[in-house]
């Protein structure tokens, strides 16, 4: 099944008189491919990847992924839609009282998966990571890039076709931001959609990827292997 990102004329409005976050946004991303998004602060990257999850509903136009019709999608659906798409922020939402293993764990024992099957897929997915042997860390115990990574780990553990990464790197050193780009090259390696909005210029120029950048809401610019002038 084919996992296209679909946006058609999209528009998202939270108030009347400030005008339209998004403003009729038309956007196609292919199974697999790594697009970044730029813009600045209050430009709509983070509401573009809120209306993708469903957790924001477009004011109008389509939206349709992996060939799920946003119009249709009823509630019931949603956890279907999401086990789809992995999530990423800056702020990494790990539990502090678990370990790593027991973090990356807790996102499938929560949808059901057995005791054997975590035991199998969490080591896989820490290596994927480059987190082989820090299993039994605490959160707090582990630098701001090895933690990213945890998050990433947590995002991917089930599989999902797409990943959406929101600034992970925005509170991160050069070095450790590299890390969390570099394993996020290495999944979308593996087949998965990666979608990365970043401030980080220098990490957009050395990607060498394709940028979307929005401002007010707006696409103003669609460019292959493009690099970033801020």
């Amino acid at each position: 099944m084919s996992m296209m990102i679909v946006l058609d004329r999209v528009t998202k409005i939270y108030n009347r008189n400030t005008g339209p976050v998004l403003n009729r946004v038309t956007l196609h991303i292919k199974p697999k491919e790594f697009v970044i998004m730029v813009g600045q602060s209050g430009a709509g990257k983070t509401t573009l990847m809120r209306l993708l999850t469903r957790e924001e509903r477009p004011s109008s136009g389509k939206i349709i992924v992996g060939g799920i019709d946003f119009d249709k999608l009823s509630d019931k659906d949603i956890p279907n839609l999401r086990r789809k798409i992995g999530v990423v922020f800056q702020d990494f939402k790990l539990l502090n009282n678990r370990t790593v293993f027991e973090n990356i764990a807790f996102a499938l024992e929560i949808v059901g998966v057995s005791k054997r099957e975590i035991q199998k897929t969490v080591p896989k997915v820490l290596e994927i990571v480059n987190l082989k042997g820090k299993e039994k860390r605490m959160p707090p115990e582990l630098s701001g890039g090895e933690t990213q990574r945890v998050a990433i780990a947590r995002a991917i553990v089930r599989q999902p076709k797409i990943l959406i990464a929101d600034e992970p790197t925005g509170n991160l050193d050069p070095k450790h931001a590299w890390d969390v780009i570099k394993v996020l090259e290495k999944i979308n390696r593996f087949g998965t959609t990666v979608l990365l909005t970043t401030h980080n210029a220098s990490i957009v120029n050395k990607l060498k990827r394709r940028v979307v950048t929005l401002e007010h809401g707006k696409i103003i610019s669609d460019r292959a292997n493009a690099e970033y002038k801020i």
